[in-house]
């Protein structure tokens, strides 16, 4: 009997690569210049000058500058799951594993551009409004729970509490580091961020 080979996944077209690039570039560049200049100071115009682009070019890829702080919004999520990702990684304790997660977002926090906190704060509110914002609310709480249940199958977390309860204390933890950050003038994120790892290690480590 002949077994069927499985079908290849096909390579995209030169000019749908070239679609791509662009695409990213605008996304790359608007990170950049949002980052900087903040959301009002930043314009369709200097994004385009910057990219390299028409803006026709641009709004055939978004067709408001709305739309295009929901990929922002989503790109950004996207190196947040990377952050989880990589603490899951480490071969370290799940308490070690949340300290080095926090640890990372404060280290962001201090290298990220000086208009970074009002980017911040306008990203929540646009990735809440569209239509996607409870898919990506979904992706963060599960990046989470799998940090937690990779500690349940080590034996190091404590069985007292539920996954979900653990997940949702280890989100929320998360959740007001970023607000404080973002809403309060000369907030120490380092501290606040290493103290929460503490307070978190005591409350979800297996007791010996």
């Amino acid at each position: 009997m002949r077994t069927e080979s499985p079908s290849l996944i096909q390579p995209i077209g030169r000019r749908e690569r070239r679609k791509l690039e662009v695409h990213m570039r605008i996304i790359d560049v608007s990170l950049e210049l949002l980052d900087a200049r903040g959301v009002e100071a930043t314009t369709v115009h200097e994004i385009c000058e910057r990219a390299d682009i028409a803006q026709k070019t641009f709004f055939n890829h978004f067709p408001s500058k709305r739309h295009l702080f929901r990929e922002v919004a989503q790109t950004s999520l996207s190196r947040l799951l990377r952050q989880i990702e990589d603490a899951r990684k480490q071969p370290l304790s799940t308490s070690g594993r949340i300290q080095f997660f926090f640890e990372s977002i404060a280290t962001h926090a201090e290298e990220a551009g000086p208009m970074h906190r009002e980017l911040l704060t306008e990203l929540v509110h646009v990735a809440h409004e569209s239509e996607t914002g409870q898919a990506q609310t979904r992706q963060l709480h599960d990046a989470f729970e799998s940090l937690i249940r990779d500690g349940l199958d080590a034996g190091d977390v404590s069985t007292m509490h539920d996954p979900e309860t653990l997940t949702e204390l280890l989100m929320g933890s998360f959740y007001a580091l970023t607000f404080n950050w973002a809403h309060l003038d000369g907030y120490p994120v380092r501290t606040h961020a290493m103290a929460l790892a503490r307070l978190l290690a005591g409350s979800i480590e297996k007791e010996n």
